[in-house]
């Protein structure tokens, strides 16, 4: 196997443990959204590792900013299902402003603290610039990776 085809394998993994009814091993830490491309119409499966949960809203980050084809089809198309560990559900979505996505990540940057280095690197990778965790980092971050609420559709 080329070692493109070895990373596509590594990266489409957790999608076929969702396909396989086998989501529940990743736990609440991620969740597989179902969406629809904006022009082709047709259906595709994000795995997204959520940052925060608060009263029924699970929040994922897009890591590849705003060009994220998944952030992208679901401005143009409502998302149709997500599932976190068995719950399944059809969301509705919103993204966050700069204010509460802060707050989102700042709780999610203190859970995680032990990984703080590993995650400001790779922050810093993402954002084009050196992550320090200050509130103008978190700010500059919150403009740059949008950051989606998903909460279930009310019955």
């Amino acid at each position: 196997m080329k070692p493109g085809r070895v990373l596509r394998a590594v990266f489409r993994a957790p999608v076929w443990l969702y396909d396989h009814g086998l989501g529940w091993l990743l736990g609440r830490r991620f969740l597989c959204l179902t969406h629809l491309g904006r022009r082709s119409g047709r259906t595709y499966r994000t795995v997204l590792e959520v940052v925060g949960v608060r009263d029924g809203e699970y929040f994922v980050v897009a890591g590849s900013g705003a060009g994220a084809d998944w952030f992208r089809n679901i401005r143009a198309r409502p998302p149709v299902g997500v599932v976190v560990g068995t719950r399944r559900f059809v969301p509705r979505h919103r993204v966050l402003g700069e204010a509460e996505a802060v707050e989102v990540f700042a709780r999610y940057e203190h859970r995680n603290r032990w990984v703080r280095p590993v995650l400001h690197r790779l922050l810093g990778k993402l954002l084009g610039r050196p992550y320090d965790g200050s509130a103008a980092a978190r700010a500059r971050m919150a403009r740059q990776l949008p950051i989606v609420g998903l909460r279930e559709v009310s019955r």
